[in-house]
């Protein structure tokens, strides 16, 4: 189900989902559950910064001579060359409100800057992506013990395509026309949010999703998920890869018009 090459790195990458479940989990509807604020305004909860601490901890033994980048305890250099990435908490405003679309972004990058495991766990959800390279990508899901294989769709006209997003309102602003065009140009829109958007495309449920800022945490473990199923992940620009400072998932077939749609 899995490249070999990988097979140990998407073992301890589960493991640090469960370990990350077990807190967000026991934290999640928490009446004491502390909440900051951090400089960009953005709120921060103990969930993150401890779902984080424990999995650098867990890196720490397993991989000491990794690298781990984190939202908030920044970047440890490797000896390796790799570096584990983690988002402990993508959703943290839905999290602290009880909004059970959140979920913990676990990637591995190495040496050449490729994305080679990436692990989402939706607890609150019962859901769990993964893919490591070459493998292909996998969901567990509620009422299900056995992993499914998830591809992209198939769909090859914007007008029948289902778009998923987070932000209605676009940044930089003088992009909003495109964005609103587009908007207009697709059959259905729907504000997933997050992380959620992008895995769908990797289910095939949906054809695009676009995010026109985000940081490598929030989505290198995801960005490899997308593209075992068959997709293609790029930032806004066109130029594929986790590390554009934007977001956009498709099945392929349509990357290029939204791309264009958006310029």
């Amino acid at each position: 189900m899995t490249s070999k090459t990988y097979e140990a790195d998407l073992a301890l990458a589960q493991l640090m989902a469960d370990r990350s479940d077990a807190i967000t989990m026991d934290r999640f509807h928490a009446r004491d559950l502390v909440v900051e604020t951090k400089p960009d305004l953005t709120p921060v909860s103990d969930a993150d910064k401890g779902v984080e601490r424990a999995l650098r901890e867990l890196i720490e033994v397993e991989r000491p001579e990794d690298g781990v980048l984190g939202e908030e305890y920044g970047e440890l250099r490797s000896s390796s060359g790799r570096r584990w990435i983690v988002d402990p908490v993508d959703g943290t405003k839905n999290f602290v409100r009880g909004v059970p679309v959140w979920a913990t972004i676990i990637g591995l990058q190495d040496a050449n800057g490729d994305m080679v495991v990436g692990v989402v766990s939706a607890p609150a959800l019962g859901r769990r992506w993964w893919a490591a390279k070459g493998g292909g990508a996998f969901v567990t899901e509620p009422g299900s013990a056995t992993p499914r294989q998830i591809h992209v769709s198939r769909v090859a006209q914007l007008s029948d395509a289902s778009l998923g997003y987070s932000e209605v309102v676009w940044t930089p602003e003088h992009k909003q026309a495109q964005w609103d065009q587009l908007i207009r140009g697709v059959w259905r829109v729907r504000g997933y949010g997050d992380f959620y958007s992008h895995l769908l495309v990797a289910e095939g449920a949906v054809d695009i999703a676009v995010e026109p800022e985000l940081n490598l945490h929030d989505i290198a473990g995801l960005s490899i998920i997308v593209t075992e199923a068959g997709g293609r992940f790029s930032g806004v620009d066109g130029i594929d890869g986790p590390d554009r400072g934007s977001g956009v998932s498709s099945n392929g077939l349509l990357h290029d018009s939204v791309i264009a749609a958006l310029a």
